[in-house]
């Protein structure tokens, strides 16, 4: 099968010209550049892209900072529940201890 297509190829192969085409070009150039709105329009959303950037990282930095917050006052909390705890159990009188129990 291969040596078949391959005979019947050969001739239509050796006949083709294998010429490189050279490159015309067939449009002016000035006519397909984005021209100044183009530009205004990427400039505008370049700089929308920088405030957008700078808006998340100040809510970002906003967040760590409530988290932090957050954070040392379950910490105080906490430390105030075991001061009252600590003084509850000093507050026990002997005489409020059942010895029978």
């Amino acid at each position: 099968m291969h040596a078949l297509t391959h005979t019947l190829l050969a001739p239509l192969i050796a006949r083709t010209d294998f010429a490189t085409p050279t490159p015309t070009v067939s449009v002016d150039p000035d006519t397909v550049t984005p021209g100044f709105f183009g530009f205004a329009a990427i400039a505008l959303l370049a700089i929308a892209v920088v405030f957008l950037l700078i808006d998340m990282l100040r809510r970002i930095r906003r967040a760590g900072y409530r988290a932090d917050i957050a954070a040392e006052l379950d910490a105080e909390e906490e430390a105030q529940a075991q001061a009252e705890a600590a003084e509850r159990a000093t507050d026990v009188d002997d005489e409020d201890i059942d010895p029978r129990r």
